[in-house]
């Protein structure tokens, strides 16, 4: 059976990301050392609040996600998981993993922050995350904060939101998303049933 590890930082929605990728058939562990993470056969990472202060809880794990992320294991972060998969960020200081290079921005302007509710996605390339999920679907988002990626390949998916922002982000075996799957009905459900497809073949 597919083993799918969450990796428990301090600062991840567990329960209810678990349950959701419980419901796709896989293996679900909470997952807290090294060697667990290095044993998965796919690893998520979750998160909700500052990113400096997650980056800082992050970082006895961060060479074990690396290495993993290294050697083709397929890796999907979500909201603040996603955000740290980056170099840094404007909200805090800290050291994200440097999975994707490129930056964290604040929304702009006189936007209401946090952005919170339901929003569109449209793809800006095929993939098979995204496999029976059309453009204009729609999924739960919550923050401030969102994904500059200095390779535009990386992008996967944009939404608007006084600007147009990426939402999705994908490298070869790295993933994420600024949206919460768990959190997302259907739509998310088929997000994560696809990533753990991924992670079986």
């Amino acid at each position: 059976m597919t083993k799918i590890s969450i990796i428990d930082y301090g600062v991840g929605n567990l329960f209810s990301m678990g349950n959701a990728l419980r419901k796709t058939g896989a293996q679900v562990e909470i997952v807290k050392t090294l060697e667990e993470i290095l044993g998965a056969d796919g690893v998520v990472l979750p998160g909700v609040g500052n990113f400096g202060a997650a980056a800082q809880k992050l970082y006895p794990l961060a060479d074990a996600v690396r290495e993993a992320a290294g050697a083709g294991v397929p890796v999907l972060g979500s909201c603040l998981g996603m955000q740290l998969m980056f170099e840094s960020s404007e909200e805090a200081e800290g050291e994200g993993l440097g999975l994707l290079k490129g930056w964290i921005r604040e929304f702009s302007g006189e936007l209401k922050t946090p952005h919170m509710g339901w929003n569109t996605i449209n793809s800006t390339r095929v993939s098979p995350l995204l496999e029976g999920i059309p453009d204009d679907s729609y999924f739960y988002f919550v923050h401030s904060y969102y994904p500059d990626p200095i390779n535009t390949e990386d992008s996967l998916a944009e939404t608007i939101y006084g600007e147009r922002f990426t939402s999705i982000v994908e490298r070869g075996n790295v993933y994420g998303c600024q949206f919460h799957p768990e959190k997302s009905g259907k739509t998310g459900a088929m997000l994560l049933s696809n990533f753990v497809e991924l992670v079986r073949r």
